[in-house]
């Protein structure tokens, strides 16, 4: 069991865990199909936890998320899309998020939303190999009929279809009941019905949501394990994404104040999530993951930690793009790894496939590289060296190893974009904060080749990608 950990709430879920615990385990051996439980953070920062060296030091432990790493694998480079929606996509899909946004002419679409229904989701993947699909949380990939995760290859949700911001509105004394603009709503969906509308979603549900999707989570387990059926638990939680608002049970628990509350929260919640795995015996014969869709907050009273990292979301530098990654997956990824070799969130569609035997579509570009090899330590290094950088529809840079060139910069204040004159490379081991670009030293000038190649090879790949057909 999992430090820490709080006791289950749901009497039903305490029945149905009592029962699966009276029955075989819902899978065994190496043959058989391993469970999967996918944490996301929404704006979570490098150094928040503590094997990422925050925890106590931002006011609250995290020995439960810690765990996760230390009984497998924690990577210190693992990248991501500098916005929510393009990195949700990345994940959802394999693929770079720009490619979601490509008309069948190949122009951009321009303004960002969601998700086609031409897209393969990694909940539609594991679905087509047996999987039972449940999502609890923020989706961020469409909110119409047609778009919903329901639609997406998920048997259940329940949360909310966009962002947390949207919480704001219903306690806003500057709102306007006569603008046409409805308040959002948390979101409960089946299968080939219809999603309903239920609670407003404002401050005070705010603070009680992740409380929830918890709850449904770990509802959704114990009924799959009862049924002796392979689960894929998707867990977006909404925190530490703006207001951040601890529940009533944390908030002032930490006295550091709403983010090591809800860090603590946090902590206890996955906790949970790591116990009812254990308790039913699934424990190798599950996939725990825990990471974010982006870095910190931009606002400045937004008091997330990029670590030693420049930066926030929405802009091209290492606090924005670099995030936790923890898996673990006992018997199978040995215990204790740590590496800094770059890992992308688009890898982790193929990788997945690979754990559990599912078909990788081919009649698309995919992006992510399968990385179970390298988990498991049967490869030493990842299968990937470089990776792009968007921000919107604009292609920023490239890294490449422990090196990135970026075409552009972001004013940090205003996130207007600047174009550079030259470009800027930065030793990312020499200059971590990315403070003094690397142009003006001529001995390391040889490190433009492999940097636009990267950047060639992609933007050729782009160009012959039609994209998807049509809206």
């Amino acid at each position: 069991m999992s430090t820490n950990a709080t006791v289950y709430r749901n009497p039903l879920i305490i029945l149905l865990a009592t029962l699966s615990l009276q029955v075989s385990a819902v899978t065994s051996g190496d043959s058989q199909q391993p469970n999967i439980v996918l944490v996301v953070m929404d704006n979570f920062g490098y150094g928040e936890i503590g094997v990422y060296g925050g925890g106590v030091v931002r006011g609250a432990p995290t020995p439960n998320i810690d765990s996760i790493g230390q009984q497998g694998f924690q990577s210190t480079n693992f990248n991501v899309e500098a916005e929510c929606t393009p990195s949700r996509s990345a994940l959802m899909t394999g693929r770079y998020g720009i490619r979601t946004r490509q008309r069948p002419e190949g122009s951009p679409r321009g303004i960002w939303y969601g998700l086609t229904s031409w897209e393969i989701t990694l909940a539609e993947m594991l679905s087509n190999a047996g999987y039972a699909t449940g999502m609890f949380g923020k989706w961020h990939l469409g909110d119409a009929e047609g778009r919903y995760p329901t639609d997406q290859g998920f048997d259940e949700w329940y949360g909310i279809p966009n962002s947390s911001d949207q919480a704001f509105w219903p306690d806003s004394d500057s709102f306007q009941a006569d603008s046409g603009v409805e308040f959002a709503r948390v979101m409960t969906a089946v299968r080939g019905e219809k999603p309903q509308k239920k609670e407003v979603y404002g401050r005070a549900k705010r603070a009680t949501i992740d409380r929830e999707i918890t709850d449904h989570a770990l509802d959704f387990i114990a009924r799959k394990a009862n049924a002796k059926q392979p689960f894929f638990a998707y867990v977006p939680y909404t925190q530490t994404h703006e207001p951040v608002d601890a529940h009533p049970d944390y908030k002032g628990s930490t006295g550091n104040g709403s983010f090591a509350d809800v860090l603590a929260q946090t902590d206890a919640y996955v906790g949970e999530l790591l116990s009812i795995v254990d308790e039913l015996g699934l424990t190798q014969e599950t996939i725990f993951i825990f990471t974010s869709d982006n870095g910190r907050e931009g606002i400045k009273r937004s008091f997330g930690s990029t670590g030693p990292w420049r930066g926030t979301m929405f802009s091209p530098y290492e606090g924005s793009l670099r995030v936790p990654f923890l898996i673990r997956y006992s018997g199978h990824i040995p215990a204790g790894q740590v590496s800094n070799d770059i890992v992308h969130l688009i890898d982790i569609f193929p990788t997945l496939a690979s754990f559990v035997g599912g078909e990788i579509p081919t009649d698309r570009v995919l992006d992510g590289v399968d990385q179970s090899g390298f988990f498991t330590a049967k490869q030493s290094t990842s299968l990937r060296e470089s990776v792009v950088i968007y921000i919107g529809n604009d292609l920023f840079g490239v890294k490449w190893r422990n090196w990135k060139m970026l075409l552009k910069d972001i004013d940090e204040k205003s996130y207007a974009i600047k174009n550079l004159a030259y470009p800027s490379f930065y030793n990312l081991i020499v200059d971590p904060k990315e403070e003094e670009p690397e142009k003006f030293y001529l001995d390391d000038t040889w490190v433009e080749t492999p940097l636009y190649q990267v950047m060639e090879e992609h933007l050729i790949s782009i160009e012959k990608d039609a994209g998807s057909p049509g809206d």
